[in-house]
């Protein structure tokens, strides 16, 4: 599925000895392009092991490479290595692969995301990647969950609009003004990250719940229908693990801008966990993100009593065309 690039590295390193000599080795660290199993309808994903002169994995980078028309500027990566092996240039052997990678394939922009404070924080700043955004996540212990407030919030409808809900792939009479409805996201706040547009018609709809569906994870939609018209107005998301413990993931929770302001965001997500309070009982939370500046959301998550855990910061690096 993946383009490869295959390239070798070595670096030195200094161990200390306990006699208190200094001596320096040259350790050979191997980063080798790996197949990519993962198939989704809108990117491809290219691979990079790094491994030591034993053969031990130390560090890996994947980078995401998007294909709808809107997003075909932009990369995304996501780099780990070992504690043990920070600091000794692997990371930077990895990004390197990745960017020259990005670059040949003529992206403009590279995003990667790092907790706050994190050494990948540290290592993204160091290496001209600008902050562009703040996210914060929050989580909901479903086991302390005020299920009378929430109740009471689902029950607020909205003069003119009611409640629909579905499990996995958008019903067929449901699926054009469900899509329709996606554009509701797009003008999230998100800072100054180059997202681009994301176009959602029906087919990539239906191949994103079917994708969820396929590693074996539950996907459940609440929508808000206009009555005067039968039209999907807004919608949010939420992914269970398949066998209903852990936590659970908001996906997404958007409403068209010509009908905001009755107050769908929090009716919905309320629903949503309300639901998902009384489905599974195993669930251990409920887990959100929101950029810094996109105030109607937080202040939703707020009532509903999501506890804020811990920031990320998302990271873009331009890049220049390789000449």
């Amino acid at each position: 599925m993946c383009r490869r690039c295959a390239r070798l590295w070595s670096f030195r390193t200094s161990v200390l000895i306990p006699s208190d000599l200094h001596w320096s080795i040259t350790l050979p660290v191997r980063v080798t392009p790996l197949i990519d199993p993962e198939h989704r309808p809108s990117s491809r994903r290219l691979v990079w092991l790094a491994s030591d002169s034993a053969g031990n994995p130390v560090g890996s980078a994947f980078l995401r490479l998007f294909t709808s028309p809107g997003q075909a500027h932009l990369a995304e990566l996501e780099l780990h290595v070992h504690p043990a092996e920070r600091r000794t240039g692997t990371g930077s052997r990895l990004l390197d692969a990745a960017v020259s990678a990005a670059r040949v394939d003529g992206r403009r922009a590279l995003l990667a995301q790092a907790e706050a404070g994190s050494p990948g924080d540290r290592f993204l700043a160091a290496r001209g990647f600008r902050r562009k955004l703040t996210l914060t996540y929050a989580r909901l212990a479903l086991a302390d969950v005020d299920l009378a407030m929430i109740t009471e919030f689902a029950g607020r409808r909205p003069p003119g609009y009611r409640l629909s809900t579905w499990d996995g792939v958008v019903p067929d009479e449901l699926a054009d003004t469900f899509a329709a409805s996606r554009r509701a996201m797009d003008d999230m706040p998100m800072g100054e990250v180059d997202y681009g547009t994301v176009s959602w018609e029906v087919d990539r709809v239906r191949a994103a719940a079917r994708a969820i569906a396929e590693r074996g994870d539950l996907l459940h939609t609440v929508v808000a229908v206009d009555e005067s018209d039968g039209s999907i107005v807004g919608f949010t998301e939420l992914v269970v693990p398949g066998d209903g413990t852990g936590d659970g993931r908001h996906y997404g929770t958007g409403v068209l801008p010509e009908h905001r302001g009755h107050g769908l965001g929090r009716w919905m997500k309320a629903e949503a966990i309300r639901q998902a309070r009384g489905r599974y009982p195993e669930l251990g939370g409920l887990l959100t993100d929101v950029a810094d500046d996109n105030q109607h959301m937080r202040a939703v998550n707020d009532a509903l009593g999501y506890i804020p855990t811990h920031q990320t910061i998302e990271y873009q690096l331009d890049l220049a065309p390789r000449r």
